[in-house]
């Protein structure tokens, strides 16, 4: 079944930027809108962004608004999240998941989101 893998973290300074991919396998991304989250030690698991199958809905956390971008390229089967002007605070392990059910709609409900990989970590720090 689908399976995604997460890549491109790693250790930035504050004010850096990352490039985050999402790689599918499995089948095609056309029909699955995708999230991206984060977990912090300590923190609640918060999600950062999502984007519908097509591209053409898109939504971010306050926390994020501004300085990421999500964006999605189904011929490569890939989403990325372009992280500029990045805070410590943004230190986590990225996720990402896609709706199961295949709505294709970032409103779907979060618990038919799934297929996460292993994250990949971004730090923060001076």
């Amino acid at each position: 079944q689908l399976q995604l893998v997460e890549s491109g973290g790693g250790l930035v300074q504050p004010g850096g930027s990352l490039r985050l991919s999402c790689a599918a396998s499995g089948f095609t991304l056309d029909y699955y809108a995708i999230v991206w989250f984060r977990q912090a030690p300590g923190k609640e698991r918060e999600e950062v962004s999502c984007i519908s199958s097509t591209g053409g809905s898109t939504n971010y956390a306050d926390s994020v608004k501004g300085r990421f971008t999500i964006s999605r390229d189904n011929a490569k089967k890939t989403v990325y999240l372009q992280m500029n002007s990045l805070k410590p605070e943004d230190t986590a392990v990225y996720y990402c998941a896609a709706d199961l059910l295949g709505s294709g709609s970032c409103s779907t409900a979060r618990t038919h989101f799934g297929s996460w990989g292993q994250g990949t970590q971004v730090t923060v720090s001076s």
